[in-house]
């Protein structure tokens, strides 16, 4: 049995946070590269396979656009995206908070996932430079979650387009600039100039910055195209313009909800979304 360490796992030291603000704040870049110097330094004689962040993406989005993480940031009152879109919130329906008492789901998200991934780069960086890797003869990557998305109308091209959206705001968000060294282009496009921006050394850091990818691959939804709310305050959780859902009423010849002790199960049917698996792992191509 070989062990495989997670470095960050959602559990930031509060010092950290009281401190600067914790990923709001780039500091935390070379903190992280320390502090994995340190693990590297300390465990790296048994330790072969390391985790830079299990993720990203739940630690910012559900930190800063949902608040519903610590450290519970968000815009405001998350309520009036019920009914309409909020990424995924069928799933979390009932982690949506309403009380955030400060933070901005418009631009917070962006600014964390970018100093994770720097982050990630910058430690990876330490293993590779300082010739851990070398003498220790191990690997290092990072794990990103993902849930399939699926058209809901598989005849619609707007649909079509909605769930290859989904997928950029959330796995390519992170894939992307680690295999190509930029954000994807749907983002960059809808997002503006709320979506940081790597400098060029910095895009070399985040690009090939992995040995291996994990993959927490947890279920699927349906993506339904919605008009894009330009004019209003941008939010991470409508700037795809798509609505996620798990009902699929009215279509045929689809897998049905599931249901658990009463309850709608997190998503599809397994044979309905494990097939879609190797997809993920095919390199990732810009799209606009």
């Amino acid at each position: 049995m070989q062990p495989v360490a997670t470095i960050f796992h959602l559990d930031l030291p509060q010092a950290l946070e009281d401190e600067y603000r914790g990923f709001l704040n780039k500091t935390i870049v070379s903190d992280f590269a320390d502090y994995a110097w340190l693990c590297f330094r300390l465990f790296g004689d048994r330790i072969k396979h390391w985790i830079t962040i299990n993720e990203p993406f739940s630690y910012s989005v559900f930190g800063y656009a949902y608040g519903t993480f610590p450290p519970n940031r968000c815009s405001g009152d998350q309520s009036a995206l019920h009914g309409n879109y909020a990424f995924f919130v069928s799933r979390y329906v009932n982690s949506v908070t309403s009380d955030c008492k400060e933070g901005n789901s418009g631009t917070e998200p962006y600014l964390v996932s970018h100093h994770l991934l720097l982050a990630h780069a910058a430690a990876v960086k330490v293993y590779r430079g300082e010739n851990f890797q070398k003498s220790q003869k191990g690997q290092i990557g990072i794990t990103l979650n993902v849930d399939w998305a699926v058209p809901y109308d598989d005849q619609s091209e707007k649909d079509q387009d909605a769930a290859k959206r989904a997928l950029a705001f959330m796995y390519g968000w992170f894939m992307d600039p680690l295999y190509n060294g930029t954000y994807p282009n749907v983002m960059v496009t809808h997002v503006k100039e709320r979506l940081p921006k790597f400098s060029k050394s910095e895009s070399e850091m985040v690009k090939g910055s992995y040995d291996f990818i994990g993959i927490n691959y947890y279920t699927a939804s349906y993506s339904i195209d919605r008009p894009c709310l330009y004019g209003r305050t941008g939010n991470y959780l409508t700037d795809s313009c798509v609505n996620a859902t798990f009902n699929n009423v009215g279509r045929l010849g689809l897998p049905s909800i599931v249901r658990l002790r009463g309850q709608r199960a997190f998503g599809m049917r397994k044979s309905s979304y494990r097939p879609q698996l190797p997809n993920l792992m095919q390199p990732r191509v810009q799209t606009a």
